[in-house]
Order: structure tokens, then C-alpha cells, then sequence
């Protein structure tokens, strides 16, 4: 094969520029910009060209070099952060984006993030305000607590309080609560660089009263309890309660800080599902200080939300972390509209959509199912098997971990190509879908699946049959 013949095929770069489809995507994004894709597409051909033995393939990538140019270009143009169907059935999926944003709030933060805003100014005063002050005053409303802030995510929170309150002294905490919260951030971690030392007592499974209070010394700076709700110990267990650690705490003046974690306010046993402690019912017992996430069974964006008694947390805003780990404008309209869902309970579980899914009855779910399974069983029939069983949803983020929801999934099984080949093709649509592959089916649960994307998921299905993509 004379590679050199192949080399002098490739267009040189001055007349692909001239190329009518070249020029018009120029006058879109400016020569220049253009100019670098074609450069690198024709020294990537001469790099194929050199290593490649096939002629075939060598031709082919020559024949194509436009195709090359556009997609590369594509690649810079289009957004990397995208919608995303989400049909795996876990809601507070952390790949893709933990808590979903209703669209009643979404245009609210869009009328007030797209011009300016008094984020930082009294109106009343004429002076500077605080960004907390827009929604601190709901926030304590529904929580009954003294007064409130919030930073840019839970361990934030956990840092800033810690480093407030017990810089170079020791915080004691049960064993059994040292809890990994996700992505390999730790609570021990997360104390150490708060700059507190950490004082552990008890046992995995079991934790003492007296444990607590035998470690109590001349250093000790407060008491923390963690809760523990991404996993849980079951069996020959035993923990310290909320109540006995706060009687503690006040015997011998220690503050009591508590992590909460997923941030529910809603009694979610009226719902049928396990009992998981609500921030109020902290705040009623008497914590010191409350932390817990945004973006988890609230329902709201990514913050580290911090109630508890007003003293406290103004030492918390005085703190120069604070600054450091501040929320913006986005999360500060954002928690003001979550929070004003909760002031009526029905209207929270109707119009926040993690909460929505997670009470979705069956009989939706199944209907949703069936609407699917009718609109693409006579489009992908000839290509695929489609089914339609049950399967179970789960909340997770570390929320609930052993509550299992009832839902039902379509099934879809490719004839002539892997499930894994359809998986993918699926993740990479302009629109990706995101399922799971289970005993070689890929598996939509519509549990977490809107009316509006079983528009997308038709269409796109639709569209790959016409571009050849499921064969």
C-alpha cells in the first residue's frame, strides 16, 4: 500500500475552508474557531493514514473528513450538562442531579436571577441586608426554630459549625455514627479539618450514656450526633436518644449539634413508608444546633441548611468561613420557594416533585406503563422484545436506605444487537435516557419518569429506528 497517495488525498485545509458547508458554519462561529477543527481533522487523518493498514478504512475516513470537522465542532458547541431522562427509578439519584426542581420554581428563580435582585439589600432600610434574611424568616416558621442560615452543602455545614464552636477542642460522638456520606467524604474527615479533635465512644452496634459522659472533660467543646441515614444497623444494637444526649448537654453546659442529613419535615409514616426523624421534631427536643441537606427529601437545591437557637447561629454567620461557603443567588430564591411548599403539608407532597414521586401511587405508575408499552410495542416490535413487570424504586441520596417503593418498569430486549449496545445508544441520544440493565433486559421504571418524557423517550426511539440505530 502506498501511504503517500493517501496522504495527497487529503484536502488541504485552505480548500476545505472554501467548502460551502465549511463557510457556512464559519459565519456561525467565526472563521478562526472553525479553522482549529480543520486542522486537527486533517493531522488526525494523516495520523490514521500512517498507522492503519486498511485502505478500505483509510478511504472511508478521507471520504468523511467533513463529517470528522462537524462533529468535532459539535463537540465544543453543544452543551455538556444536559436533560436527562432519568428511568432508573432511584429519585435522589446523585449521578444525576439528587433533587429535582419543580417548574413553578424554576420560573420563579428565572424572573429573579435574569435581572437584578435585592440579594444583599434591605429595601425597607435602604441599606445593606443579608441574604439569609429571605428566607430565614420561613424557614424558622416551619421549623420552630430561633433562626436559621445556610451554606453550600451539608458537610459545609458540619464544618462550619465544628470549627465555630470546638476549634482545637474535642466534640464527642459515637462510634456507630462516623458515617461515610458519599464520594468518599467522611464525618471524621470532615471534623478533623474543621480543626476540632474528634472523641469517639461506644461501639459500632452499641453506644452508652455513661459512654458520653465518662469522655466529658475540661476540652470538650460539645456534643454531635450524627443520624445515620444512609445505612443502618440492625440487631444487637444500641444508641444514645435524642433526648438523653440533650439533658446531657445541659448538665454540663455543652452544646448539642446534630446532623440530621436528608432533611425531612413531613411525618413520611402517614405515607406508609419508615419513620424518619423530622428537623422539627429536633428543634421541639431541645438541639442546639440542627444541619441538614437541601437537596435530599426536602426537595430543594444543594445547600447545607443550619437551624437551631438564634445566639448560635449568629456566631455562625460572624464566622469568616461563612463567606467561604455562602450559597448564591440561584440556592437563596430557591430554598425561599421550597420552604414556602411546606406551609401547607398537601400542597408540599403535590407540588415538590421528589415527594410526588415518592408517594406516586401504583396504579399511576402502572397506567404510565401501559400508555408507553402501547405507543412503542408496534414501533420497536420488529426489533425488540417489550414487556412490561414489576420492579422496586428507591429513594436514595442516603435517604431511607432499606424502604423499597412497588413501581413497574417496561422491559426491552433488542433482537439483533446487546442490551449493553442499546444501553448505550440510549445514554448518548441529544435527549440521553438512563435506565438499567437487569437479567440482560434494559429496564425503565416510570416511577421516575414524567408525562412529558415519555414524549421524548417515543420520539427517540422513533428517530433511531429511521437513523438505523436499532437494527
Amino acid at each position: 500500500m502506498d501511504k503517500n497517495n493517501y496522504y495527497r488525498s487529503i484536502p488541504k485545509v485552505d480548500i476545505l475552508m472554501e467548502n460551502e458547508e465549511i463557510r457556512k458554519l464559519s459565519e456561525m462561529y467565526t472563521r478562526d474557531f472553525v479553522l482549529q477543527s480543520v486542522r486537527k481533522a486533517t493531522e488526525d487523518l494523516r495520523e490514521y493514514i500512517r498507522i492503519s493498514e486498511s485502505e478500505d478504512e483509510i478511504r472511508k475516513k478521507i471520504d468523511n473528513i467533513l463529517e470528522y470537522i462537524k462533529n468535532d465542532l459539535d463537540e465544543y458547541i453543544s452543551f455538556n450538562m444536559k436533560k436527562v431522562i432519568n428511568g432508573t427509578g432511584t429519585i435522589l439519584h446523585t449521578n444525576l442531579g439528587r433533587a429535582v426542581i419543580s417548574e413553578d420554581i424554576a420560573e420563579k428563580i428565572n424572573k429573579i436571577v435574569t435581572g437584578y435582585s435585592n440579594l444583599e439589600y434591605d429595601l425597607q432600610e435602604g441599606v445593606r441586608g443579608s441574604r439569609y434574611s429571605h428566607f430565614e424568616k420561613i424557614i424558622t416558621k416551619i421549623t420552630g426554630a430561633e433562626a436559621a442560615m445556610a451554606v453550600n452543602n451539608n458537610a459545609a455545614a458540619v464544618l462550619l459549625i465544628l470549627n465555630t464552636f470546638a476549634k482545637d477542642k474535642e466534640v464527642i460522638v459515637s462510634r456507630g455514627e462516623l458515617v461515610e456520606i458519599g464520594g468518599s467524604f467522611r464525618v471524621p474527615d470532615v471534623m478533623e479539618h474543621s480543626g476540632v479533635k474528634l472523641f469517639e465512644v461506644g461501639t459500632t452496634n452499641k453506644t452508652h450514656l455513661y459512654d458520653y459522659e465518662r469522655a466529658i472533660n475540661v476540652d470538650t467543646a460539645a456534643l454531635l450526633k450524627v443520624h445515620t441515614s444512609n445505612y443502618q444497623i440492625v440487631g444487637f444494637t444500641e444508641s444514645v436518644s435524642l433526648e438523653e444526649l440533650i439533658k446531657l448537654g445541659r448538665k454540663y453546659n455543652l452544646p448539642v449539634i446534630e446532623d440530621i442529613g436528608s432533611g425531612v419535615l413531613i411525618d413520611l409514616s402517614k405515607y406508609g413508608l419508615s419513620y424518619e426523624p423530622t428537623v422539627q421534631n429536633s428543634i421541639n427536643a431541645g438541639v442546639d444546633i440542627v444541619c441538614f441537606s437541601g437537596d435530599k427529601l426536602l426537595g430543594g437545591p444543594q445547600a447545607g441548611i443550619i437551624v437551631g437557637k438564634k445566639q448560635l447561629i449568629d456566631k455562625l454567620k460572624r464566622n469568616q468561613l461563612t463567606r467561604a461557603l455562602r450559597i448564591d443567588k440561584f440556592t437563596a430564591i430557591a430554598l425561599e420557594c421550597v420552604f414556602r411548599e411546606y406551609i401547607d403539608e398537601r400542597k408540599a407532597v403535590k407540588n415538590i416533585p421528589v415527594l410526588k414521586m415518592i408517594l406516586k401511587s401504583f396504579e399511576e405508575i402502572h397506567q404510565q406503563v401501559k400508555d408507553l408499552y402501547n405507543i412503542l410495542n408496534p414501533i420497536l416490535g420488529s426489533y425488540c422484545e417489550l414487556n412490561i413487570q414489576k420492579c422496586e424504586s428507591q429513594i436514595g441520596g442516603g435517604s431511607l436506605p432499606l424502604e423499597r417503593l412497588i413501581s413497574e418498569c417496561l422491559t426491552i430486549k433488542p433482537k439483533s444487537m446487546t442490551t449493553a449496545a442499546l444501553e448505550e445508544k440510549l445514554r448518548l441520544q441529544e435527549v440521553p435516557i438512563v435506565g438499567r440493565i437487569v437479567n440482560d433486559y434494559f429496564m425503565l421504571d416510570l416511577r421516575t419518569v414524567t408525562l412529558e418524557d415519555m414524549e421524548i423517550i417515543c420520539d427517540t426511539f422513533k428517530k433511531m429506528i429511521v437513523m438505523g440505530e436499532i437494527i
